[in-house]
């Protein structure tokens, strides 16, 4: 039974006197949540794909996850302060307004020193080609991953660009709290 089943099997039980006065108020606020929950998912953004792959289609491993992983379609090393492309098999159709975001595997990048070169890669809303990934690693010691090894994660983040912004060049800045303070400039502790 799926869920739109299963919220209206639930109103009918109510409508129909058939669960006990004692009951009936946390009935009705299930059903309320289902409803929400259903509306919810019902506006989430749809992100199109295809999978040239062998490996696992791409998900979100956990409820409010900002990120998916990226797993590479072959397998081979990276020398120390080498770079390579790695290819995913992934292609994206990306909404209006959204950029594809690629950034490093923390665990990856603490224990071999492999990051992503020129994190966040970004993929625009025009690119439609296989997503790549370009590592390079820090570490002392080549590295080695397999086939279907995640190697990176993606983020779908909302971008401005031409379409919503526009550059204008103007004689001065508005004046802030921090001003031009850069680097370092709030201290240590």
């Amino acid at each position: 039974m799926d869920e739109t089943e299963y919220i209206k099997s639930l109103k009918q039980l109510n409508d129909l006197g058939l669960i006990p006065k004692s009951t009936q108020k946390e009935l009705v606020t299930i059903i309320e949540q289902l409803d929400q929950k259903k509306e919810s998912n019902n506006h989430k953004l749809k992100i199109k794909f295809i999978n040239k792959s062998e490996n696992e289609n791409p998900k979100y491993a956990k409820v409010g996850d900002s990120g998916f992983d990226l797993r590479a379609n072959e397998g081979g090393e990276i020398k120390p302060m080498e770079r390579k492309l790695i290819s995913t098999g992934l292609f994206f159709e990306l909404p209006d307004g959204y950029e594809l975001q690629i950034r490093p595997r923390s665990g990856m990048s603490l224990k071999h020193g492999i990051t992503v070169l020129n994190t966040p890669g970004t993929v625009d809303t025009g690119y439609i080609g296989e997503i790549k990934v370009l590592l390079i690693n820090l570490g002392q010691e080549a590295f080695k991953w397999e086939k279907g090894e995640r190697i990176a994660q993606a983020v779908i983040a909302p971008r401005v660009s031409s379409d919503f912004g526009e550059l204008i060049e103007v004689e001065e800045i508005t004046e802030s709290e921090r001003g031009s303070d850069g680097f370092g400039s709030t201290g240590t502790k």
